[in-house]
């Protein structure tokens, strides 16, 4: 085990916590060859690793951008890996004309261990971010999340936590030691249909999902459609040059539901993990955290390779 390494915050996010949800927040990343800490709002990036946004295009851990269209109404498996399964559940519809339908990524279904967990986007045809399209369930049950900002619900067990971070339609959900994910419910508007050409219909806005992953410790076999990008083996099949790289493999992702790990892919998450084959990328003990830039008292960010 290596020595903990002591991280400061700059100057302009002083702490990993604000009570404004405007203000950028300390962010650690060991990701890289050294820790590093910086600011950043807590919203998902649609332009950083680990994101899935628009129609839909994703963003893999080796920085590549590649589109995968999937079908609408179908299930894919997202990531893989041993007791953690992420699939995405597509919408969207096909023109007239067009050869594959247009999607977007409307719900995320985790299983974690023995644990069921999702959460959608409601359907609605006219867009008002001021009413909360959010819908959440646990285990089957549905999730009771108080509007608000850092309204916040957690499993009985404490390993699942969804915290709001505006007064709707944004939350982060933190899978303790595994993963975090911050997500977002926006609509196609009208300039998007403009501009792409959707031609979305009157009795549906497509409000899908923006999400940007953050993991802490994937297996070197970890799969799925964005988790494949993670391997240090993987080698990105999307065309250099092309505007739009399209990577296929819907037969190898699909699944039959939200939440099940059945695809061709999915086969490490009903394995059981040992700890000597466990490898983390990056772990970060967020019970250490104490970002006050003071030189004695405080412990700073703490993060282990």
């Amino acid at each position: 085990m290596q020595p903990r390494k002591t991280v400061e915050c700059p100057y302009e996010c002083p702490t990993s916590y604000s009570e404004d949800p405007k203000d950028k927040i300390c962010y650690i990343d060991c990701d890289s060859p050294i820790c590093k800490a910086h600011c950043k709002h807590r919203k998902p990036n649609c332009n950083s690793p680990g994101s899935a946004c628009y129609d839909p295009r994703f963003i893999g851990g080796d920085g590549i951008v590649f589109y995968f269209h999937g079908n609408s109404n179908d299930q894919f498996s997202l990531v893989s890996d041993k007791n953690l399964q992420i699939n995405g559940r597509f919408i969207g519809h096909r023109p007239v004309g067009r050869t594959h339908d247009y999607t977007w990524i409307q719900a995320l279904g985790v299983l974690l261990n023995s644990q069921k967990f999702s959460v959608e986007a409601t359907k609605v045809a006219t867009w008002n971010k001021q009413i909360d399209h959010l819908k959440f369930t646990h285990n089957g049950n549905d999730v009771v999340l108080e509007e608000g900002y850092l309204s916040t619900w957690y499993s009985p067990e404490k390993d699942i936590k969804v915290e709001r971070i505006s007064s709707t339609n944004s939350v982060i959900v933190s899978l303790k030691d595994v993963a975090e994910i911050m997500i977002n419910v926006v609509p196609v508007t009208k300039e998007d249909d403009r501009i792409h050409n959707y031609q979305v219909p009157e009795n549906d806005c497509f409000a899908h999902l923006e999400v940007q992953f953050k993991f802490f410790a994937l297996s070197p076999k970890v799969e799925g459609v964005l988790g494949r990008t993670y391997r240090p083996d993987f080698e990105n099949p999307a065309k250099p040059g092309v505007a739009m790289p399209v990577v296929g493999g819907e037969e190898k992702y699909r699944t039959t539901s939200l939440l099940s790990a059945d695809c061709a892919t999915c086969d490490l998450f009903s394995k059981e993990i040992r700890d000597s084959e466990k490898e983390t990328s990056a772990v970060v003990d967020f019970d250490t955290v104490d970002c006050t830039r003071r030189s004695s008292g405080g412990y700073g960010i703490v993060c282990k390779k």
